[in-house]
Order: structure tokens, then sequence, then C-alpha cells
């Protein structure tokens, strides 16, 4: 299994970084902070290059928005030396559900039940 995770590691991206990314990492970055889940945020030594390394899956929306900011020179300071002021209506990040057994389903769709089951159905027939 160690060799299996190894190889895995080397060639894919979508499940953390590979080891291209992490050697990258460890010779030339400079690590900025972490989250609260657990990515990790990194820049190079002259601040050209920001970067993150996803802990787990590699989805854009798992970063916050005061993190997205810093990554792509909206902010200079990371958040964790300026954290961005909070309004009283916002609400806490949270990713991206779409295709997922979570995603939002309106009222009506048929995720919620097969066609045959809903009332407000009604099959097209050709005449």
């Amino acid at each position: 299994m160690g060799l299996f995770r190894t190889v895995l590691r080397a060639f894919t991206w979508w499940d953390g970084a590979t080891l291209n990314t992490q050697l990258w990492s460890w010779r030339k970055g400079v690590k900025v902070g972490e989250d609260d889940q657990g990515n990790v945020y990194f820049r190079t030594h002259d601040d050209s290059r920001r970067w993150v390394m996803f802990n787990g899956e590699a989805e854009a929306s798992r970063v916050s928005p005061e993190w997205h900011g810093w990554l792509h020179h909206t902010f200079d300071a990371p958040p964790t030396e300026a954290p961005l002021p909070r309004k009283a209506w916002e609400k806490p990040h949270q990713d991206n559900l779409t295709g997922t057994a979570l995603a939002y389903a309106p009222a009506g769709s048929i995720r919620k039940g097969a066609p045959a089951d809903r009332a407000d159905y009604e099959a097209w027939q050709p005449e």
C-alpha cells in the first residue's frame, strides 16, 4: 500500500498535493499560514508567487474569501497578519456542494423522487 500511495501522489493532484508540489514548496516556499480546514498557504521569498496546498481534495471553493484575496494579490498581508473585518450579516464560508449528495435540490427536482411519483409531473407523449 505504501508504494501505491507514493506513486499515486506523484501523478495525481485532486486528492492533495503532488510530490513535485511538495518538493517545490519545501525548497522555494515560505509558509504563510493555515486555514481552519487545514489548507496550507505558501509564497516565494520575493512574494512573486503564492499557492495553496489543500488538505485533501483540491477544490477551489475550499479557499475562504480572505485567503482567496491574498492568493490573487488583492491583499498584501495574509489573513494571519491582517484579518479582514467581519460584518454582522456575513455567513461562514461554505464549500461548493455541487455534484455531491448535499447539493441543493429545489422543489420539483428529479433528485427529490422519480417523475412518476410526483403529482406535478406529466410525461410528454408524442401524438
